[in-house]
């Protein structure tokens, strides 16, 4: 079978969907990526005006494109300049061809065996490869612009890269406390960024402006609220405990994150089905870790006037490693803060009233004429709600775990046949990631990759939610889910040997440089 003659189907025209249609390219294949908005780029083409990059352009590049002449290794580019590069690589690549605009999927279904078959095999698609036995496939319902018909196609495969940010999450209020009472205008920090720059200046200018969160989009909604109002109107952020925010012009942090994306640091700590002998040495090497972490938090507190301001985390730097749940401070924030321009409120949980909001506790009330609700995203559900199958939707995320989604690999679940996702586990720089879990569907795709059966992917699985819960407990809670940014070299060491390659990518450098030096994207160029 020519498995080149199959067709392929890519949700999402983000990072990862860019780089999944590329190297399928690269197979022979003629992927069609389905992308509801009018650009390639995914967030990167609907953000604030001031979003940079969390990590520097060396960290956040596709392995054999790099950035342009005039955005320095150590440059946080903005995210203007993030797009054009997403553009550049698709021009360069011939992505741009496969890309159908303004096509919103509905609906997604697998035919040719019935959910009793499915859960039946013992292989994966029935004998273990990416198109089954031929006889499977997937239909899905396509929305295209603005008109309300809608077109069925079929596919062989799908790919889902619909990445974790497409579904709003708000919180609960108490009856008579909610938005409802409010008098001016709310709405999630997810609308706000999509807005047309304009009019999301329009929107803050001379206004009094609440934001809820202590997350990136907080903090950088907050900054660019002062910005455009100063001390006259200032924005008041309301947040329950601060996330870990540093500030990249102390010159630490580079070094820091050279220092715990190598291979030493990744023998400090526990890994997915990790042997006896790993797992001891972990256990030993732990405490470096812990000094190392212990000594970049007393850095930052005592370089950055957080403890003056209530912007301690309540959790330490350790547990935010763990997790991630470390982000790049605006430019000047702390000076916005004593120029009075940004107003930090800290309480457990707040309520609305007809004016703005009221700190429960305190009943210190704070006027508003709009209100931000920063408060995250439900990445489950934006990935779940796109299949028909109620069966197909409860194990994608496997109910109530928070840890980890079950897809082996990161990349394939076990029950579900002829499909993969890539673009949902999150790391430090998350496009090299992105761009290995394209390549190891690239490569099951045209056949190099074989899976084991459907019972040993699900104790890989179960290795990595069993990880996941420990690393939950060691980050006090504050783990992003599918969150592998503590171990990506490992992973990726994984899928290496997976496609035929030799995980040891600095080996030409000498022994030192393989333990020593940072990971990145360059280094897994040619797979």
């Amino acid at each position: 079978m020519d498995v080149t003659k199959k067709s392929v189907a890519i949700i999402g025209a983000g990072p990862s969907g860019l780089t999944a249609c590329k190297h399928a390219l690269a197979k022979g294949f003629r992927p069609v990526i389905f992308e509801a908005a009018d650009a390639v780029g995914g967030v990167w083409t609907r953000t604030l005006a001031s979003t940079r990059l969390q990590t520097p352009a060396a960290a956040f590049r596709f392995s054999d494109f790099p950035w342009p002449a005039g955005v320095e290794d150590d440059e946080f580019p903005r995210h203007d300049q993030v797009a054009a590069y997403m553009a550049a690589y698709v021009r360069r690549f011939g992505v741009l061809d496969c890309v159908r605009f303004g096509s919103r999927v509905l609906a997604a279904e697998f035919a040719g065996a019935s959910e009793q078959e499915v859960a039946a095999w013992d292989r994966w698609s029935g004998n273990g490869e990416a198109f089954g036995d031929g006889t499977g496939e997937w239909h899905l319902t396509v929305k295209h612009g603005e008109s309300e018909e809608t077109q069925k196609y079929k596919f062989d495969f799908l790919i889902l890269c619909v990445g974790r940010y497409g579904v709003a999450k708000h919180p609960k209020f108490p009856d008579e406390a909610g938005p409802e009472v409010f008098r001016g205008q709310m709405l999630h920090s997810m609308d706000y960024s999509r807005m047309p720059h304009a009019d999301a200046d329009e929107l803050i200018r001379g206004k009094r402006v609440v934001v809820v969160g202590s997350g990136k989009s907080a903090l950088d909604i907050v900054a660019q609220c002062a910005e455009a109002n100063g001390s006259e109107y200032p924005c008041t952020m309301v947040y329950r405990n601060p996330n870990w925010a540093v500030d990249p012009n102390l010159t630490w942090g580079a070094f820091f994150e050279k220092l715990m994306t190598s291979r030493l640091a990744e023998l400090m700590v526990h890994k997915p089905g990790e042997v006896l002998a790993l797992s001891l040495l972990a256990k030993i090497l732990s405490p470096i870790r812990l000094l190392i972490a212990k000594a970049t938090e007393t850095y930052y507190k005592t370089l950055m006037p957080m403890r003056k301001h209530g912007m301690v985390p309540g959790h330490g730097f350790s547990a935010a490693m763990l997790g991630w749940r470390i982000s790049v401070l605006p430019d000047k924030f702390y000076d916005m803060v004593v120029d009075g321009g940004i107003v930090l409120k800290r309480c457990d949980s707040f309520g609305f009233c007809a004016d703005g909001v009221v700190m429960d506790g305190t009943g210190e009330r704070v006027d508003a004429d709009v209100v931000i609700l920063a408060t995250g995203f439900d990445a489950d559900q934006h990935l779940s709600r796109v299949f028909v199958s109620p069966w197909f939707r409860d194990i994608i995320v496997a109910g109530p775990s928070d840890t980890m989604l079950p897809l082996y690999r990161h990349c394939v679940h076990p029950r579900i046949p002829q499909m993969a996702v890539v673009g949902y586990a999150e790391s430090a720089a998350s496009i090299y990631p992105y761009e290995m879990m394209a390549k190891w569907v690239a490569h099951l795709l045209d056949g190099a990759v074989r899976l084991p059966s459907v019972a040993a992917m699900e104790k890989s699985v179960a290795e990595w939610e069993r990880w996941g819960k420990w690393a939950k407990r060691r980050s006090g809670a504050f783990f992003l889910k599918s969150c592998i940014a503590s171990v990506t070299t490992w992973y990726h060491d994984q899928l290496c040997r997976d496609m035929g390659y030799n995980p040891r990518r600095k080996e030409g450098e000498g022994l030192l440089a393989d333990w020593l030096q940072p990971y990145g994207s360059t280094d897994y160029a040619g797979i």
